[in-house]
């Protein structure tokens, strides 16, 4: 895995929480795996602007739905309710779920989750 590959896996959920068309646009430059001085000042331009978008509901449910992926089939039940229930009453102000799903990431040992600037910025917040 190249070093801007390795960049946008720790990226990747926390630009899809921030903004969805920043992520199509920095999906679009990792397009047939090419890259360049260019495009590396343009992922950096585009992460920059991302940060500056605050989370909305929409996208942080987009985001961590894409991370539930990694458990709905080998999750408890009990862990499904409760991924529902902090899902119903998630808001950027009342954010419970990102905690929830890193500590699935730890319980089911999900690498590329663990390497993840969402879940690890979950981590940070609470650790403040």
């Amino acid at each position: 895995m190249t070093q801007w590959q390795r960049e946008w896996a720790y990226q990747k959920y926390w630009v899809m929480a921030h903004s969805q068309q920043h992520y199509d646009a920095i999906r679009q430059l990792a397009r047939n795996n090419q890259w360049s001085a260019t495009k590396e000042a343009r992922l950096k331009q585009l992460l920059a602007e991302a940060a500056r978008q605050p989370p909305t509901k929409a996208t942080l449910t987009t985001a961590y739905q894409h991370v539930w992926g990694y458990f709905k089939k080998r999750c408890t039940t009990a862990e499904k309710q409760r991924y529902l229930a902090l899902l119903a009453t998630l808001t950027p102000e009342h954010d419970l779920l990102g905690p929830f799903l890193r500590q699935l990431a730890l319980k089911y040992q999900v690498p590329y989750l663990l390497s993840s600037r969402l879940l690890m910025e979950n981590k940070a917040a609470r650790e403040t």
